[in-house]
Parts: C-alpha cells; sequence; structure tokens
C-alpha cells in the first residue's frame, strides 16, 4: 500500500511542525504498547472510536490499517453495525460508507499490480 492517500494537510502539518508530530508518534507508540490488547483489538478499538467521532480520516485510516492486519471486510463493517445503536444511524451509515469506498479502493489497487 503507498502512502498516496495521506492528506495534503497532513503532511503539510507534519513539515512544518516536526517537533510536535515526532511527539504525537511517541505518544501513540507509548499508548499501543501500554496494555495487553493484541493488534487487531486495537485496530478495531481504534476504528470504533473513529466511527463515533465521526472523523472521515480517521475511519478510513483504522479501515486501511485493519485490512494491512488481515481482518475481513466483515469484520470491519461490523464495526459500524454495532455504532447504531451508540453512536446513531446517520454516523454509522456515514462509517461504513468510508468503509465501503476504502475496500473498493484496495481492491482496484490489487488489480493494477
Amino acid at each position: 500500500m503507498s502512502d498516496e492517500y495521506l492528506p495534503h494537510v497532513y503532511e503539510s502539518f507534519r513539515v512544518r511542525f516536526p517537533d510536535v508530530s515526532r511527539v504525537l508518534d511517541a505518544l501513540g507508540a507509548e499508548a499501543e504498547s501500554a496494555g495487553p490488547l493484541d493488534d487487531r483489538t486495537r485496530r478495531l478499538v481504534k476504528l470504533g472510536i473513529a466511527v463515533g467521532a465521526v472523523s472521515e480520516g480517521a475511519v478510513r485510516s483504522n479501515t486501511r490499517k485493519a485490512l494491512t492486519l488481515g481482518l475481513s471486510e466483515a469484520e470491519i463493517q461490523q464495526v459500524a453495525v454495532l455504532a447504531i445503536n451508540t453512536g446513531g444511524f446517520p454516523a454509522a451509515i456515514a462509517a461504513f460508507s468510508w468503509m465501503v469506498e476504502v475496500f473498493a479502493a484496495q481492491s482496484h489497487e490489487k488489480t493494477d499490480e
């Protein structure tokens, strides 16, 4: 998977504020190792948080990372379904649509290889 999907504003922020970016990266790495959850579970939790926050970029990013970890589309989509009662149907459907777009993009990348 290429880094072409990274938003320009994100890349610009990292260039403009390299010290802040390093601190955020270190915090993220520390949080990843702070407890007993395995990689797949951590990714699903982070995806669920992204869905609840209705954060398109985070949903897309965590969906791509979940696929990289070998999670199935069904496992990823269940996160959106579980969000219906807690986060509301509109947020769940928005997240579901972003997930489906990531799946399609990943399939397209695989056929181009």
